[in-house]
């Protein structure tokens, strides 16, 4: 299958958004489930649009996946700098995995750091149980970053982020 990564169409926000919602809540990576804040984020697509870039992958006419990448350490960025871009709340709908929409989704954000003047690196971050994903960071050169992970709640101790980069 030709897979095909490009800009989220507005009209694509809401597919894309349960898509995202749909592989957090099926992999478990959503500590309260149906009830957890961030699921309302994952499902927020049209808001990330406006202050980053919303990459999807498409196979024919079916939307497969997506991807937030987030420039120069904009709005949307957990843990880049300014030097940095950051990838942010990629998913693939669970009946595409397996198919590279989630490595070429990956290596569309590489190629739009590489394309940035000044970017010198670009970073992520991950849940401890993503062991695809972690798989797919690896093989495209990125590397654990230790010192970068982080708790978004920092009132559950449980909640540690790791942060991958890769330097360009």
């Amino acid at each position: 299958m030709d897979i095909v990564i490009r800009r989220a169409a507005p009209e694509e926000y809401a597919e894309l958004g349960e898509i995202t919602a749909q592989a957090y809540l099926g992999d478990g990576l959503l500590d309260f489930g149906e009830s957890d804040e961030y699921l309302g984020e994952l499902r927020a697509v049209a808001k990330r649009a406006a202050a980053a870039e919303v990459l999807v992958a498409v196979g024919g006419t079916r939307l497969l996946g997506g991807v937030t990448f987030v420039p120069g350490g904009g709005p949307m960025a957990d843990i880049a700098r300014a030097e940095e871009a950051e990838i942010r709340m990629l998913a693939v709908a669970e009946e595409a995995r397996g198919r590279g929409a989630g490595e070429s989704l990956v290596r569309a954000c590489i190629d739009r750091a590489r394309a940035m003047e000044d970017c010198v690196r670009i970073v992520l971050s991950t849940q401890r149980t993503m062991h695809t994903a972690h798989r797919i960071y690896e093989r495209l050169g990125f590397t654990r970053c230790p010192e970068r992970d982080w708790n978004p709640v920092p009132q559950l101790d449980d909640i540690t982020l790791l942060a991958y980069a890769l330097t360009l």
